[in-house]
């Protein structure tokens, strides 16, 4: 008997479970096109083993026959969209972050940046009153009548 990858010994429960999942799915479409294992397995390009094993879910198949399953199924389209940049939530998070650190970066930027703006106006604000001309208040005068009361 063969010796099977590491990986395949070291697989997830949830992986092997979505390819028992898969299998049976593919199983449960040729039964509803009346194909028999041997006519599905020609139209394939494989042997009937090797499908009865695709439909049992083992992780040793191929993933070339699984893919020509889908082909035959008319979801080939399906298989494309798997790992889409889009659809990678994992990377979306990373790049959520990324953004999210790069706001605090800017708005860590503008702070920075408005505190020497307002250091500056402060200073020209500064310079300006040193440069002003001193205007002492002229003295009050008396009035003729204030003057008049007095005397």
């Amino acid at each position: 008997m063969p010796k099977s990858p590491l990986a395949l010994s070291q697989m997830p429960p949830a992986t092997l479970s979505a390819l028992q999942q898969l299998g049976a799915d593919l199983a449960v479409a040729r039964l509803r096109r009346k194909e028999s294992l041997a006519v599905w397995a020609l139209r394939m390009g494989t042997s009937v083993p090797t499908l009865m094993r695709m439909e049992a879910g083992e992780p040793g198949v191929s993933m070339g026959i699984y893919a020509t399953a889908l082909w035959l199924l008319g979801r080939c389209d399906a298989l494309a969209a798997l790992a889409a940049p889009e659809a990678d939530r994992g990377a979306l998070e990373l790049d959520v972050r990324a953004a999210v650190a790069l706001g605090k970066q800017r708005r860590h930027a503008s702070k920075a940046s408005n505190a020497s703006k307002l250091a500056k106006l402060a200073k020209s604000a500064r310079v300006a009153q040193e440069m002003k001309p001193e205007i002492k208040p002229e003295p009050a005068r008396a009035s003729k009548k204030a003057g008049a009361a007095n005397a």
